[in-house]
């Protein structure tokens, strides 16, 4: 998989494209792109994805925080993962927010030489949003390709969406998160040193780096399973402000206990897939009602895992 960080940096021929954020390639992205792949590949062409950084609502201040569910890099390995061939991640700015729909596509077509391009229900591109699938029909006879809209995915339902994610992150809801997303909902992390405590208390924990960007889950214990050094061990990871030992702290914390593990981490990354919900985070009375609640955390992780 080529990926790109320019579309001005792109000459491809008798390209199958898609176009959109695909912010964690969730199971609607997921059926985009298998249609695209499969006809790309019967007909011998690249199968290619447009996607931008950052996010358009970031950039026109419909959303006050980021919170995405992957980097712009973790995007296009999903994508490749996919049988996708070229991924272009292309700036979005102000610029691109007031160029219109048919200057946006004559300059693709022009650097990309689409055939067909495949797109979601409720696509829309160029200034205003004016160029929605009506349009895009329209000027595919114009330009020379052939579009293809894709009907959403529903589960119970409701329209998969990365929106949708988010709002199940933010609940705590991991397990819908994971539904929606066809995969465990997963976060990187170097670890840090921390104030120790929890070795202190026999409960050491890895305390997170994270890309400040980044959706969190909601304050609270999660069961995950983690990556460490290229081994796969449970975890009880905590989401919050440590309310025990800092009830008026306003940073969050992300920190997890490896289950079984004792060697020494610091300035590793960690993978961590979100697997279960335990409990909210709350504030024990004192240090040994916290350590109990934690082995029995331990504990209802251990039989999730073996489960």
């Amino acid at each position: 998989m080529l990926h790109y960080w320019s579309l001005e940096n792109v000459n491809l021929k008798n390209v199958w494209l898609t176009i959109g954020q695909f912010d964690g390639v969730h199971r609607g992205h997921q059926q985009i792109i298998r249609k695209l792949t499969a006809g790309a590949q019967a007909v011998q062409s690249p199968a290619g994805v447009i996607t931008f950084f950052p996010h358009p609502a970031v950039v026109l201040g419909k959303r006050e925080k980021p919170a995405y569910l992957t980097t712009p890099e973790e995007r296009a390995v999903l994508l490749g993962d996919f049988g996708v061939d070229v991924v272009i991640t292309h700036p979005f700015d102000s610029q691109i927010a007031n160029t219109s729909a048919q200057d946006f596509m004559t300059n693709l077509v022009a650097k990309v030489n689409v055939t067909r391009l495949m797109v979601g229900h409720d696509f829309a591109l160029g200034r205003d949003r004016a160029g929605d699938v009506t349009k895009l029909k329209e000027l595919g006879k114009q330009l020379g390709y052939t579009l293809t809209v894709v009907p959403p995915v529903k589960i119970e339902g409701e329209v998969i969406s990365s929106s949708v994610i988010r709002k199940s992150l933010f609940a705590g809801q991991v397990e819908r998160a994971a539904k929606l997303l066809g995969r465990a909902y997963r976060i990187n992390g170097t670890v840090i040193p921390g104030d120790g405590r929890g070795r202190t208390i026999g409960i050491p924990t890895a305390n997170l780096n994270l890309w400040k960007e980044r959706a969190l889950p909601a304050a609270g214990v999660y069961v995950c399973r983690a990556q460490v050094n290229g081994k796969a061990l449970g975890a009880v990871t905590n989401i919050g402000i440590r309310p025990t030992f800092k009830p008026k702290s306003e940073l969050t914390w992300v920190e997890t206990h490896l289950l079984d593990f004792s060697e020494n981490i610091y300035d590793q990354e960690i993978q961590l897939d979100f697997i279960a919900h335990l409990r909210d985070e709350q504030r024990f009375p004192d240090v040994q009602s916290l350590v109990e609640q934690i082995h029995k955390d331990i504990t209802a992780a251990r039989k999730i895992l073996d489960s």
